[in-house]
Parts: structure tokens; sequence; C-alpha cells
């Protein structure tokens, strides 16, 4: 290790807990963003390269589900808690079928796992998903570096000798896109479409909601779906069918839906909205209940005329307080976002619902005459609070009164 410590320059960062790495192990991964800034540490998960946007995600629980979250198609997350790992995977806690993540990055070498739910351990799991991470990182000083900047990328390196060509390595870091213009949807929308019916699992507490055995049909618009959000559709008493982005509406039409779900996605919601245009009007002139969540809240503000914008820094975490406006009440919820929807570009035939208490920022609209609304959180969690999860409530509500003022 000492002819690697040797090597560091400005902007170089040795592992935060070096004296209690054993002298065996190899520093053999780096970091690099791409402002300069490089930190060395030890592998594990896939041995391989990988680029994307660097972020942090603040939750103390729920890593796997975080790590299979669609939303985070192309990005490298930072992990601000330090144990990861400690309770292993299963298979049921995934959010997602596509290996979509870059890499991660954590504090602590994952330890073997400690958990009666677990079916196995954490670097074999990574292995087995071809997901990269590295360990021995200063999360805290790296997240203030990645606060500094509106949109940071970063590479993660695996080298067996220790022995990085950094120089190298920037530049193909430099090669690498920004996420402004990027449409990621479309790598990990569904293939065709498909019928949905997984309740919410047992062990997480949630009210089943049935209002005369009224049995719904709701099309899902698939931009990198959640499987807990279509677990809550499903728990509505609703015949679930998730429906590529880029399917017809007369696909949609003969499905014969109640409601329309815009699903979270990854990417710029600009460059998705520019690409499924036609859809979400067609979906629109239905005037049948929508419900937008993350990217699907973006583009239901794109569509009648606002604009987004890249953020400082993102909302990722559990504990997240926002404000219901109508009902003056605070809820604290689970967010994965880097775009917003920009207040002074706000048509009139919108109206904000919730507001972020951290920023301000918009985290709920809706349509003053249509059907139609939409947040910019998570109410399904996984991880996170469920006492937003009244909002599916809220979907199957409109969606009774659509059809009882149509009959």
């Amino acid at each position: 290790m000492d002819n690697i410590n040797n090597k560091f320059i400005d902007k170089g960062y040795i592992p935060f807990n070096l004296n209690s790495i054993n002298k065996n192990d190899k520093l053999d991964s780096i970091l690099i963003l791409d402002d300069g800034s490089y930190f060395l540490g030890r592998s594990f998960g896939s041995k391989k390269k990988c680029l994307g946007e660097i972020c942090f995600n603040t939750s103390i629980s729920g890593y796997q589900e975080i790590i299979t979250d669609p939303s985070y198609t192309g990005q490298i997350i930072t992990f601000t808690f330090p144990h990861i790992g400690n309770i292993g995977t299963n298979k049921f806690d995934l959010e997602g079928n596509t290996k979509s993540i870059a890499g991660i990055v954590v504090r602590q070498y994952p330890t073997n796992e400690s958990n009666w739910r677990s079916e196995i351990s954490f670097n074999k799991w990574l292995i087995k998903n071809d997901i990269p991470g590295i360990s021995g990182i200063d999360t805290r000083l790296l997240t203030k570096i990645i606060r500094k900047q509106k949109s940071c990328n970063a590479i993660i390196s695996y080298e067996k000798s220790g022995n990085f060509n950094i120089d190298e390595l920037k530049n193909k870091l430099k090669e690498h896109p920004k996420m402004d213009g990027l449409n990621l949807s479309s790598s990990i929308t569904t293939k065709k479409q498909y019928k949905f019916n997984e309740h919410v699992h047992k062990l997480i507490s949630s009210e089943v909601f049935n209002f005369e055995n009224f049995n719904p049909k709701i099309a899902v618009i698939d931009f990198g779906v959640k499987q807990n959000i279509l677990r809550h559709l499903v728990n509505l008493n609703a015949e679930v069918n998730v429906f590529s982005e880029n399917d017809s509406i007369d696909d949609i039409n003969n499905f014969k839906p109640d409601g329309i779900f815009l699903s979270n996605g990854p990417g710029d919601p600009s460059a998705t909205e520019m690409k499924c245009r036609k859809l979400l009007s067609d979906l629109f002139q239905l005037k049948i209940p929508v419900f937008g969540i993350c990217i699907g809240h973006q583009l239901i503000g794109l569509s009648f005329g606002a604009k987004t914008n890249k953020m400082p820094q993102g909302h990722r975490g559990a504990n997240h307080p926002v404000k219901n406006i109508f009902k003056n009440k605070v809820e604290i919820t689970s967010q994965n976002h880097g775009y917003q929807i920009d207040l002074d570009s706000l048509p009139n035939c919108l109206e904000v619902t919730h507001i972020s208490l951290f920023d301000n920022s918009i985290e709920g609209i809706r349509h003053k005459s249509l059907p139609i609304f939409s947040v910019q959180y998570h109410p399904e969690a996984s991880p996170g609070p469920t006492e937003s999860s009244y909002l599916f409530n809220e979907f199957l509500k409109l969606i009774i009164e659509t059809k009882n003022a149509k009959t």
C-alpha cells in the first residue's frame, strides 16, 4: 500500500480507515470525479469499470430496494449510511428486474450478513447482478464534494495490482455524457405489455382499499416502474396492465382502462417527454383519471406547458418532509429525483398541492379541470415511510367519481 499512498497529489484522498485495512488487502479500486478529485479504496461486487452520474442517498435502510430501483439507471450511488450489506439480500426486496445502476460507493467494506430474511450475501448478489462497488471511502467528504456541483459524473475502476493510469481514466470520464438531454427510460421500459397481480408484501403494513367490490382497470405506462408501485395498485383490487412507453394509444384503449398511471423513471424528463409527446397527449384526451409519480409527475407538468430543470443536488433519501398544502399536514417521504418542475413556469391550468420543506420545490400538482394529479416523491416507499400511501386511495376515489359522473 505504501507505494500507492506516496503517489497521492492534490485532490487525491486515501481511505478514511486506512490503518484498519489488513496489510494483505490491496487498494485495488479507484473512484474519480469529473472535477479531478479521486479516492482509492477496496473493491467488492463485480470487478469491472463503470461510469455514471454520481449522487448520494441518505436512507438508513433499504439498500437492496435502492440499488434495484430503475430510476437509478446510469448512476453511481453513494450511501451516506455506513452499514451497507449487513442484512444480506433476498428475492422479495427487488424493485426492478433490470440491471440498470452503474455502481455503488460505501464507507465500510460489507460484512457478513446477519438477518433471518437473507438468502444470499450482499457481495455475491452484486457479483451475480454485475454491479461493482468501492469501499473505504470517506462518504461524508465525498457527499460534500458532490453537493457543490449541479451534476457530477464519476468512474469506478478496478485494478488487481493497485496501479492506475489516472490520466487515462480521467480522459475516459470526460467522454461520458451528462444527464441533461438523456432519455434513459427507453432502455428499460418493458418490451411487451404484461399483467401484474402481486400484492403488497405481508411484512409491510398497508390498508387494502375496497369500494363496493369495484375492480378498476389501470393501465401503467412504464418509464422504469418500481414493483412496489404495482403492488399498491393491485392492492386497490385493480386489474393492472403494464404498457411500454412505445405502445400506441390504440394498444392502451384495447385494454379499456378506468385509470392511467405514469410511472417513475430515470434520465432527463424533458427528453422523455419529447419522445413520448404524442402518447401523453392522446392519454390526456381520454379524460380519465391520471396519477403520476416522479418522472410521471414531471411529464404531466411538461405536457401542459411547464418546464423542468436540474436540481443543485437532487432529493434522494427516506426522510424528506413534504407539506400537503390543502390538508395542512406534513408527510415524511421517500424520494429519488434530480429534476424538478420549475415553479415560475407552471401554467394556470395546474396548481401546486405539495411542497418540499427542505427547499420549497414542487412536490405535487393537480389539474384544475381534468382528473389528473401527481407527486414528485414516492408514496409507495420501499424503502421509507408509508404514510403517503393514501394517495393510491385518492386515485381510486377519483376513478370512481369520474365513472359515476359519466354514468
